[in-house]
C-alpha cells in the first residue's frame, strides 16, 4: 500500500489538521517544540473514511501500517505491548479536525491483561494502582468498544464502597480493586458470553475500530450537524504511550485553560486531581482542586507547567484548553487546542490578545465563531438555578434565549394574559401566521410540529423571541386545556421554562437574567464593519423590529412583508371585507381602510432606519389565509360583511387551492387585483414623502419589491400600474423623490431568466425560501416529516432551508447574478431568505459577489462578523 496512513508524533505539524486531526497535529506541534509529550502515533482521517468505504473494517493495509508504528513506539519507550518484563500501555483517543469535546470516545490503559497487571505491581510495588489502571480498562473497554452499561459499572463500585462501608473511591485498597476486576469481568462473560480479551493487539484494534465508529454515533452527528462540520472529514486516532497519574500522591492529572473560559480573564484557569486518571477530572466523580493549588503540592510541575502554557498559548495565538498528567513528579502534555469560551470571554480575549500586541484585528475576528455573539443578545437563565433543573423533555433550539412563563395554547389566550402582566409561553401544535400577535407577547414559543425554519422558528427569530420546535414527545390535549410529556400532564396556566439554545423544556420555572454585552462587543463589531465588503441589511416588519435592528448594526431593510401588517387589531377585518369583495369598487373600498394603516407601518418603519434604505415587498400569501378556518369565525365574520353564511363558504371553498405554496399568490394577485398594488404604492410612496418632509437630509428612496416573478411580462406588468401611482403622487407633491422597483428572484425560471428580468428590475433580492422549496421540490413545513430519515441514512447532512444548498440552489443563485449584470451592470443584488443569517450562506454570497445579506434582527451582529471572516478569507 502506498498511501501513508500512519504518522509519528514527530513526523508531523500543526499544518496538517485534515490529515492529523485536531489534536494529532497539535501533538505533533507540541513535540517539535521540544515539549514532554509521550511517544505516541497518529492514525489519519483518511483511514478513517477508508474504514467506512470498507464496510466498517481496518483493511489489512493499514493493520500492517498500524503494527509497524506500533514496533517503532515500543522501540522509542524500551517497552512491549503486552510483556511480561516491561510492558507497554497506551492510550487510544479520537481527534478530528474541528475540537468535539466530549463527542467521541477515549480509552485508557489498554495492553492490561491479569499477567501485565501482576507486573505493574511489581515494578512499582504499588498493586492498587496496577489493579486500579486493569479496572479502569475493563470498564472503558467495555462500554466503548462492546457497548456494554456504563452506568453498571458504576453500579459495582458502589455496591462494593457499601460492603466497605466508605464513600469515596480513594479509599478503595488493593484487595478491592482486584474485586472489582473480578465483578467487571464476570458482567462482561455474563452479558456476551465470552470472556474479556487478554491479547493486547487485539485489544488496540477493537479500540482503534471503536474511534473510528463512535465519529458516527448520535451525540456526534448532532453535534457536527449544530455546528456545521461534514462528516466526510472523519477522525484521527491517537495511539499514546500512558503516562500515570494514579500511582500515588505523587501523581495527577488535570485540564487547565490559558485563561478564563467564563470571562477571558488572562489568568491561568483549571483544576487538578492528585492520584488521579484524566478522566476523574471531567467525570465530576471527586471534587478537584484548582489550578493554583498545584504551585503548593507539586511546585516542580506546576512551574514548568505554567511555562509551557505561556510558550503554547503565544505559539497557536489563541487561548488554549491543554491536558496534563503528573507522572512521579514529572509533567507530562496530553493534549493542547483552541479552548471552547463563552461568547463575552470570546470577545475579552480577542480584544485583549489584540492589545497585548499578539494578533491582529483580523486574527481577532477569525477567533470568535458568529454564532456565539447570539447568546449576547438574548435573556439568559440564572446559572445556578439552571444546574439543579432537569429537563422533561428536548426539542429543536430553534431560536436562542431563555423563557419562562405559564401555558397558553392559543394567541387569543397570550394576548389576552400578556395584558394582565402575566409571562406566557404558547404551547402549538404548530403556528400560522394569524399567531403572529399572540407569539409576539409571549415570552417563547413551543410547537410539537415544525423545523428549524418553520414559521414558528422564522418568526421566533425574527421577533428575537424563544422558541423549541418540533417536540413530538407531547401529546396535545388542548381542547381539555393541558398536553402531557411521559405520562405527565402540564395544564394551562402551569409554569415551564424553554432554552431556545439547547431545545431543553423544563417543567417548572427557572429565573432569566438579561444577557449582558461587555464593552468590546462594540470595538469588536467596528473591526468587523472596517473589514467587510458586504453590507447587512434586516428583514423587519413592524419599527419596533426595525429600531431593534437598527440598533445592532443593520445598513437597511431588505424585506419588510406588509402581510404581517394585515393581521393586528381590526386590520383583519378590512382585508377580509376585501378578499369577499365580488368588484374591483368593493375591493377599493376596503382598500381604502387599511391604506391609513399601511401608511403609518411605513412611516414607522422608515423613523426607525433614519434614512436608511427599505426594500417593501408587497403582499404575498394566497388570500385563503387570510380567511378564517372554523365554523364560530365564519359565522362572525359573515355577521359583519353583511353577507349570507352560505356565500361565505363559498367564497372561503373558491379560495381553497390544492398547493398554496404555487397558487395565487405574490406578482400574480397583483395582476388579477391591481387595486391591491395601486394601494400598497400609494401608501409607500405617501409615507416616504411625509418622513421625507420631516427629515429632509435623510432623502429616503422607497424599494419597491415585486414577489414571486416567473417572467419579465409580469414584472413588467405590474411595474407599471406601481410607476403610475408613484410618479402621480411624487408630481403632486413639493419633492422630487426617487423610488426603485426591484423584484424577488425565488422561482427558478426566474433565476434562468435573470438577464431579461433585470431590464427592468433596478434590484434583485434572492427569496432563497421559496427558491429551496421550489427547486427541491418539498415544502419546508412538510419536510420536517422525512427530512431526518435523510440524516440517519447519510443523503443529507445539514437542512437545505437552514443552510444553503450551494450546490444546487446556489448554483441557481450564482447564474442569477451573472446574467442579471450581463444585462444591467449596476444592478444591486442582494439575498432575503432564512440563509441570510447564517455564516456559511453569507460566505457564500460574498464569493458569488452580492452586494447584501438581510436577516432578522436578532442575527444581524452575526451576519456582520460572517461577512467579515469572508472578506479575510478570500479577499487576499
Amino acid at each position: 500500500m502506498d498511501k501513508k496512513y500512519v504518522y509519528e508524533f514527530n513526523e508531523g505539524d500543526e499544518t496538517m489538521r485534515e490529515l492529523l486531526g485536531g489534536k494529532g497535529a497539535n501533538l505533533a506541534g507540541m513535540s517539535k517544540l521540544g515539549m514532554p509529550v509521550p511517544y505516541g502515533f497518529t492514525i489519519t482521517t483518511e483511514a478513517c473514511n477508508q474504514y467506512y468505504e470498507d464496510n466498517e473494517t481496518i483493511n489489512d493495509g493499514i493493520k500492517t501500517q498500524i503494527m509497524e508504528y506500533l514496533d517503532l513506539l515500543e522501540k522509542k519507550s524500551g517497552k512491549k505491548l503486552g510483556d511480561e518484563a516491561n510492558p507497554l500501555l497506551v492510550s487510544v483517543r479520537s481527534g478530528a479536525r474541528a475540537s468535539m469535546p466530549g463527542m467521541m470516545d477515549t480509552i485508557l490503559n489498554l495492553g492490561m491483561n491479569k499477567t501485565v497487571a501482576e507486573t505493574v505491581a511489581n515494578l512499582t510495588n504499588n498493586e492498587r494502582f496496577a489493579y486500579d489502571s486493569y479496572r479502569r480498562f475493563i470498564q472503558m473497554y467495555s462500554d466503548v468498544v462492546m457497548g456494554l452499561s456504563k452506568k453498571r459499572f458504576e453500579e459495582i463500585i458502589d455496591e462494593v464502597k457499601a460492603e466497605r462501608g466508605i464513600t469515596d473511591d480513594l479509599d478503595l485498597n488493593a484487595e478491592d480493586m482486584k474485586k472489582l476486576v473480578e465483578l467487571f469481568k464476570a458482567f462482561y462473560k455474563n452479558e456476551l458470553k465470552s470472556e474479556f480479551p487478554e491479547e493486547p493487539k487485539e485489544q488496540l484494534m477493537g479500540a482503534i475500530e471503536a474511534v473510528f465508529r463512535s465519529w458516527n454515533n448520535p451525540r456526534a452527528i448532532y453535534y457536527r450537524k449544530m455546528n456545521d462540520i461534514p462528516s466526510s472529514w472523519g477522525t484521527a486516532v491517537n495511539v499514546q504511550m500512558m503516562v500515570f497519574g494514579n500511582m500515588g500522591n505523587d501523581c495527577g492529572t488535570g485540564v487547565a485553560f490559558t485563561r478564563n473560559p467564563s470571562t477571558g480573564e488572562n489568568k491561568l484557569y483549571g483544576e487538578f486531581l492528585m492520584n488521579a486518571q484524566g478522566e476523574d477530572v471531567v467525570a465530576g466523580i471527586r471534587t478537584p482542586q484548582k489550578i493554583d493549588q498545584l504551585k503548593e503540592v507539586a511546585p516542580g510541575a506546576y512551574d514548568d507547567f505554567v511555562a509551557i502554557t505561556k510558550k503554547l498559548e503565544t505559539h497557536y495565538r489563541n487561548m488554549q484548553d491543554m491536558e496534563f498528567t503528573i507522572e512521579k513528579g514529572k509533567l507530562f502534555m496530553l493534549q493542547t487546542r483552541n479552548g471552547k469560551r463563552t461568547a463575552q470571554a470570546a470577545l475579552k480575549i480577542a480584544c485583549d490578545m489584540v492589545d497585548e500586541g499578539m494578533i491582529t484585528t483580523d486574527e481577532a475576528l477569525m477567533m470568535v465563531e458568529p454564532k456565539q455573539l447570539d447568546s449576547l443578545l438574548h435573556p439568559m437563565f440564572d446559572a445556578d438555578e439552571l444546574k439543579k433543573a432537569e429537563p422533561i423533555a428536548t426539542a429543536l433550539p430553534a431560536s436562542p434565549g431563555a423563557a419562562c412563563g405559564q401555558i397558553v395554547f392559543s394567541a387569543e389566550e397570550a394576548i389576552q394574559e400578556a395584558s394582565r402582566n402575566h409571562k406566557v409561553i404558547l404551547v402549538r401544535l404548530e403556528t400560522s401566521p394569524e399567531d403572529i400577535e399572540g407569539m409576539h407577547v409571549s415570552q417563547g414559543i413551543l410547537t410539537v410540529r415544525g423545523g428549524m425554519t418553520s414559521h414558528a422558528a422564522v418568526v421566533a427569530r425574527g421577533m428575537g423571541a424563544c422558541c423549541v420546535s418540533g417536540c413530538g414527545d407531547i401529546n396535545m390535549h388542548d381542547d381539555e386545556g393541558y398536553f402531557e410529556i411521559d405520562g405527565v400532564k402540564y395544564h394551562r396556566g402551569d409554569w415551564i421554562s424553554l432554552d431556545g439554545s439547547t431545545g431543553n423544556i423544563y417543567g417548572s420555572a427557572i429565573k432569566t437574567v438579561p444577557a449582558s454585552i461587555s464593552g468590546d462587543f462594540e470595538r469588536f463589531m467596528n473591526w468587523a464593519d472596517e473589514r467587510r465588503t458586504l453590507k447587512v441589511r434586516t428583514n423587519a416588519d413592524t419599527p419596533h423590529d426595525a429600531k431593534q435592528a437598527h440598533e445592532f448594526g443593520a445598513q437597511g431593510i431588505g424585506l419588510v412583508r406588509t402581510e404581517h401588517m394585515f393581521f393586528e387589531g381590526d386590520r383583519i377585518k378590512a382585508v377580509r371585507e376585501m378578499i369577499v369583495s365580488k368588484t374591483a369598487a368593493q375591493r377599493r373600498v376596503a382598500l381604502e381602510k387599511i391604506l391609513p394603516m399601511q401608511r403609518s407601518d411605513f412611516e414607522g418603519i422608515y423613523e426607525a432606519m433614519q434614512g436608511l434604505p427599505v426594500t417593501i415587498r408587497y403582499l404575498d400569501p394566497p388570500l385563503h389565509e387570510f380567511l378564517p378556518t372554523n365554523s364560530y369565525d365564519i359565522t362572525q365574520l359573515a355577521k359583519d360583511m353583511h353577507i349570507g353564511l352560505d356565500e361565505l363558504k363559498s367564497v372561503i371553498s373558491s379560495l381553497h387551492e390544492f398547493n398554496p405554496m404555487m397558487g395565487h399568490r405574490g406578482c400574480r394577485l397583483a395582476i388579477s387585483y391591481p387595486e391591491i398594488a395601486e394601494m400598497q404604492t400609494t401608501a409607500v410612496i405617501q409615507a416616504a414623502l411625509a418622513v421625507n418632509e420631516r427629515h429632509p437630509d435623510w432623502k429616503i428612496e422607497p424599494e419597491i419589491m415585486i414577489p414571486l416573478v416567473g417572467d419579465v411580462a409580469e414584472l413588467r406588468y405590474v411595474k407599471k400600474v406601481v410607476c403610475d401611482v408613484a410618479d402621480k403622487l411624487i408630481q403632486e407633491s413639493e419633492f422630487d423623490m426617487k423610488y426603485h422597483v426591484g423584484t424577488m428572484i425565488e422561482i427558478p425560471r426566474a433565476a434562468l431568466l435573470a438577464d431579461e428580468i433585470a431590464k427592468e428590475a433596478e434590484f434583485f433580492s434572492f427569496g432563497t425560501n421559496d427558491l429551496t422549496q421550489m427547486t427541491f421540490g418539498f415544502s419546508r413545513d412538510d419536510a420536517g416529516g422525512f427530512l431526518q430519515d435523510y440524516y440517519d441514512k447519510k443523503i443529507f447532512e445539514q437542512d437545505p432551508f437552514a443552510h444553503l444548498d450551494q450546490r444546487g440552489v446556489g448554483k441557481l443563485v450564482k447564474m442569477a447574478t451573472e446574467l442579471g449584470r450581463s444585462t444591467h451592470p449596476n444592478i444591486k443584488l442582494g439575498i432575503c431568505g432564512e440563509h441570510g443569517g447564517d455564516p456559511a450562506s453569507i460566505e457564500f454570497c460574498h464569493r458569488v459577489g452580492l452586494n447584501y445579506v438581510s436577516c432578522s434582527p436578532y442575527r444581524v451582529p452575526i451576519a456582520r462578523l460572517a461577512a467579515a471572516q469572508a472578506a479575510i478569507k478570500f479577499d487576499k
